[in-house]
């Protein structure tokens, strides 16, 4: 049998290809950039609230854009870190900084957010704490604002699941990690519930009492900046350590935030295979899906 030969019509249009293809990546980028993107939790600087391994929708209008808004890929990092094999602190372009914001709102105390410190191209999360104009200080990890104690409730401690991304590593909780009968290792932390004076409430973690960071201050916040804080109190770079040890340097910038961490979709511990596509299902956390990281109100 003859071959059909190929019509004109049947001819790859590879301008066309291309202009569809640009389209799509310029929707899929602006959405990231403009209305919502994905986050991993990498570190334990948050829990009990986030884990590593939990994957998060981060809404990135609610306080309006800055300039740490825009997700814009870096071809030499995007080249280093699928060909080369190097780890790449960020595969965003770092855009320059500007003051304000576009339609923005202002964060709330009790929100968990998005931030870029200046001068990096890494994200943190962390919580919101307090407010332009809020006096602040930590003495013996107890949260003083504006000279009131922030109000706490010891819950006794938790029971978490030790895997790959929850090893609870002697180093960091010493004498924490506990064996059942049936033979499953889980970290045993002390939590503590702590409610800021708008009402909302949420959980932390308290391992050490005589931790660097649990004495800080006193500071007032500048106007236009804010005082964020992990939940692992014990375990978190945040607002009370410099920027050589890791940390924020104190307060952040309005601008500095890139948005709201709404919640989670879904946690993996760990122990998950990219060539094995049923280990990602043996990998998922049960309950952790489409939790909420609204603080809580009134408790």
């Amino acid at each position: 049998m003859a071959k059909k030969k190929r019509s004109p019509k049947d001819k790859i249009n590879w301008l066309e290809e291309f202009r569809g293809t640009a389209l799509l990546l310029a929707a899929v980028l602006g959405f990231h950039s403009f209305i919502a993107k994905p986050f991993y939790i990498p570190s334990e600087s948050m829990v009990p609230t986030l884990m590593v391994g939990d994957r998060l929708v981060v809404n990135k209008f609610a306080y309006g854009w800055s300039h740490v808004s825009p997700t814009i890929p870096s071809i030499p990092a995007l080249f280093r870190w699928l060909v080369l094999r190097e780890p790449v602190e960020s595969l965003a372009v770092q855009l320059p900084d500007w003051k304000g914001r576009i339609w923005g709102s202002k964060p709330e105390r009790g929100d968990v957010v998005i931030l870029t410190p200046p001068g990096t191209n890494t994200d943190y999360i962390k919580r919101v704490i307090g407010l332009p104009g809020d006096r602040i200080e930590v003495r013996g990890g107890l949260v003083i604002l504006n000279g009131q104690l922030v109000r706490q409730q010891r819950l006794g401690d938790r029971l978490f699941r030790v895997d790959a991304n929850n090893p609870c590593a002697p180093e960091d909780y010493p004498g924490r990690r506990i064996a059942k009968p049936d033979g499953t290792l889980w970290c045993k932390l002390p939590v503590v519930r702590e409610t800021l004076p708008n009402g909302r409430s949420y959980d932390t973690i308290d391992t050490d009492p005589n931790s660097v960071g649990d004495t800080y201050g006193p500071i007032t916040v500048p106007d236009g900046e804010y005082f964020l804080m992990g939940d692992n109190r014990d375990h978190s770079a945040d607002s009370r350590f410099p920027q050589w040890q890791r940390g924020l340097g104190g307060p952040v910038r309005w601008e500095q935030i890139g948005g709201k961490a709404e919640f989670i979709t879904f946690s993996l511990d760990g122990s998950s295979s990219f060539w094995n596509p049923i280990s990602w299902v043996q990998a998922f956390r049960p309950g952790r899906a489409f939790t909420s990281l609204t603080p809580k109100e009134g408790q």
